[in-house]
């Protein structure tokens, strides 16, 4: 299969290596020196006590490659909401785009039962152009579990986890989806196909949510934001409130909210990745982490008190800070 992954930063480069060595076609989007290393001397994973090293193609012009069989969009919600006329040549008749971008996609209530199906939500697609330009019958959501750092250009850094988490829009176990999760499973990835891949985008969604914008706001870590009784119930009266949101477009919670802050707790000192993007100067993934809550919430006529406040708060706080 023909797989051009878009962004191979942290996440992209390290599926590009996984797939590659397995004998995939993958040809990696990147740039600067990040791109110029890979180019000479390949992309490196340092991963299990090992490094690896895999030479896929890779390219900063998206306009030299043909259309693919898949196109993995790894870039932060912020980059990824701007690129969607540079996907334009890698787009065949059945070329699938995934977005494996945190938060709420630009494609979330395609094919959706209910009220809102097909509706467009403006925070994450403020122009509409990834609905139109992209084209939601394209999209197969993907929930990334993984973390992974850019040690130095050319070289990434697995730290936890392998388990990238599939699903179609409508819930239709389909060809395409399937022949990516076992593609993906060949390469060494946890990757289940979910029929409500909603439900694995709401709970991942559910902390990000909270602990990114206190975490931004406080520079506090995970463990501090989810133990100190303030910090925690600022997340908690957050969570309560997506959660009603989530529930009134037929998400499942399997878990209930406390576990879940107990759960970032034992993360221990992990700085969130919104407050390194604030030390670094980098775009902040306010919208799709935050706003796009307080827009469906708007929708469903649920009140958003708490979410309000806090994203009025890292609004202002990443303005001042030129990352908004």
């Amino acid at each position: 299969m023909n797989i051009c992954i878009y962004g191979a930063g942290a996440i992209g480069g390290y599926l590009g290596v996984e797939l590659a060595l397995t004998g995939e076609d993958v040809t990696l989007i990147a740039r600067g020196p990040h791109l110029e290393a890979m180019r000479k001397n390949g992309l490196k994973l340092r991963i299990g006590g090992e490094e690896r090293t895999a030479r896929p193609a890779c390219t900063d012009d998206p306009s030299t490659l043909g259309p693919q069989d898949y196109v993995i969009v790894t870039l932060k919600a912020p980059s990824a909401a701007v690129i969607a006329g540079n996907l334009q040549p890698l787009l065949g008749p059945d070329t699938a785009v995934v977005t494996a971008s945190n938060g709420i996609p630009w494609w979330y209530f395609y094919k959706q039962n209910g009220p809102f199906r097909d509706h467009r939500l403006t925070s994450v697609d403020p122009d509409g152009k990834q609905w139109e330009l992209i084209g939601p019958e394209r999209a197969i959501g993907c929930v990334v579990y993984p973390a992974c750092e850019i040690d130095e250009p050319g070289v990434i850094r697995h730290i936890d986890s392998n388990r990238f988490v599939l699903g179609e829009p409508d819930g239709v176990k389909s060809d395409r989806v399937q022949r990516l999760s076992e593609s993906m499973i060949n390469a060494g990835f946890k990757a289940p196909v979910r029929p409500y891949i909603r439900n694995e985008i709401w709970i991942k969604l559910w902390g990000n949510l909270c602990f990114n914008p206190i975490s931004a706001l406080t520079h506090a870590t995970l463990d501090i934001v989810a133990t100190d009784p303030g910090t925690r119930q600022v997340a908690r009266a957050m969570m309560l409130e997506a959660q009603a949101i989530g529930e009134k477009l037929g998400v499942r919670f399997g878990v209930d909210v406390d576990r879940r802050i107990d759960g970032a707790a034992n993360v221990g000192a992990h700085k969130t990745s919104m407050l390194q993007d604030l030390e670094r100067g980098r775009a902040m993934e306010i919208d799709a982490l935050v706003t796009v809550v307080q827009e469906m919430g708007r929708l469903t006529g649920i009140a958003t008190p708490s979410i309000d406040l806090v994203l009025a708060l890292v609004q202002q706080r990443a303005r001042e800070a030129g990352c908004y």
